[in-house]
């Protein structure tokens, strides 16, 4: 394949910028558009300049759907109303989505499918390549050992962090379901207060911590009698995030119009 055209949204971010600076050191792709919201101040900068990564021509708008005409895929980490939009116009420009948005409500994300009709959207709630290599295993240690294990997810993040749990700590919780062939939804506990009854065999527990500047640290703790296991992975720098991003839009560039995960994009599914 060509050099892949990709658009950075919410280029003026902590994550927009940090995404900016790997496919400038990626070999095969260049960003070609990079978008802000209306009214925001670095509008009309130059987006390598404000990446660290010197003048790449490439000027911030607020005009995605003139972005998305020239490109081959976008790099969405934004808000989820926010990816909804640019998954339609994703879907109009035929083109690929990486989206590593988190926060989402549940169903919020089922407009994604539809557009998938059209583009090829790839979303996680981590891009990390480590992360989802620790999903993996969870799903298969879950599925390995029986209820006696009880399954509890712990998190960490920086005291910025507004949603929790984490998109990745729910994207282990999910995986864990999976591997006992449940509903997470319905075997979920997301709090602990006071005089409780004692733990539901079969539930998975989360439990999350804030403060610092933690990049993000996940747990999942299979708890047995007499004996604990735990998988851990922690994020040491944010550019892991979008390294894993930018592999995602490489893979999904000769793939046909559809709905894929990191999974898919590492082969993990097998």
């Amino acid at each position: 394949m060509g050099r892949m055209r990709l658009v950075v949204v919410g280029a003026g971010g902590r994550m927009g910028r940090v995404l900016t600076r790997v496919v400038t050191e990626t070999e095969g792709a260049d960003v070609v558009a990079a978008v802000d919201r209306e009214g925001t101040d670095v509008l009309g900068q130059d987006v390598g300049e404000l990446a660290g990564v010197g003048e790449l021509g490439v000027q911030v708008t607020d005009d995605p759907l003139t972005a998305f005409a020239k490109a081959d895929g976008v790099l969405d980490f934004t808000a989820p109303a926010a990816s909804l939009w640019f998954a339609e116009l994703a879907a109009q420009a035929r083109i690929v989505h990486v989206i590593g948005t988190t926060g989402w409500a549940e169903g919020e994300d089922k407009p994604l499918h539809a557009a998938a009709r059209h583009a090829r959207i790839i979303k996680s709630g981590n891009m990390s390549l480590g992360v989802n290599m620790l999903a993996a295993l969870v799903r298969k240690a879950a599925a390995a050992l029986d209820s006696d294990f009880d399954i509890e997810v712990l998190e960490m993040h920086h005291k910025h962090k507004v949603d929790a749990p984490s998109g990745t700590a729910l994207l282990l919780g999910e995986a864990a379901a999976k591997g006992r062939g449940i509903d997470l939804s319905a075997h979920s506990v997301r709090s602990r207060d006071g005089i409780m009854e004692p733990r539901t065999a079969g539930d998975i527990g989360f439990a999350t911590l804030r403060g610092g500047s933690v990049i993000g640290e996940h747990s999942v703790i299979f708890a047995g009698e007499g004996e604990r296991i735990e998988l851990t992975h922690r994020s040491e720098d944010r550019q892991l995030f979008a390294r894993g991003a930018v592999k995602a839009a490489l893979w999904g560039f000769d793939q046909k119009p559809g709905f894929y995960s990191m999974a898919d994009v590492l082969g993990l599914d097998a």
